[in-house]
């Protein structure tokens, strides 16, 4: 696996048996599963190739067809431990330092406001946001996660 030392997602790679459970909700040889940090939104979460890549285009055939599959399990999983009524999933790997591809898997409540609907639920994300999710927030809800996503996956098999 190519691993970047400056890649944030890549350093996390690096130290993958220790991971705390925000950073290991679960993963398979090419994908990893993490909840997104600096975000007041429980359930935000990133959809990461476990080896370096910069582009979509890049993704093996592999990855490829992995990647559908993931993202509905995730969605399945965000239902069933947030309520939420559908989700949202981007990718932009725009940002210094986090160039590695990742998909945002954003639960969407139905009492969202229209404000931060759509692309505005980045207005959820960011330092200045002043409910930032805490770690110890993080890893309770990616540990019911990923058991919710075994669940999902023991009853959906293939």
């Amino acid at each position: 696996m190519t691993i970047i030392s400056e890649c944030y997602t890549c350093q996390n790679e690096a130290r993958f048996p220790d991971l705390p459970p925000r950073e290991m909700i679960a993963a398979d040889d090419r994908w990893r599963v993490a909840h997104a940090f600096n975000t007041a939104l429980p359930g935000w979460l990133v959809l990461v190739p476990r080896r370096h890549i910069g582009s979509i285009a890049d993704l093996t055939d592999a990855e490829m067809r992995d990647l559908g599959s993931w993202q509905v399990l995730l969605s399945r999983a965000l239902r069933d431990v947030t309520g939420c009524e559908k989700t949202y999933v981007m990718q932009f790997a725009e940002m210094e330092g986090f160039s590695h591809v990742h998909f945002h898997i954003v639960p969407r409540a139905s009492d969202l406001g229209a404000d931060l609907r759509g692309p505005r639920v980045f207005g959820l994300m960011g330092g200045d946001h002043p409910n930032v999710l805490t770690s110890d927030e993080m890893d309770v809800i990616s540990t019911k996660l990923s058991q919710a996503l075994s669940d999902v996956r023991q009853s959906h098999p293939g």
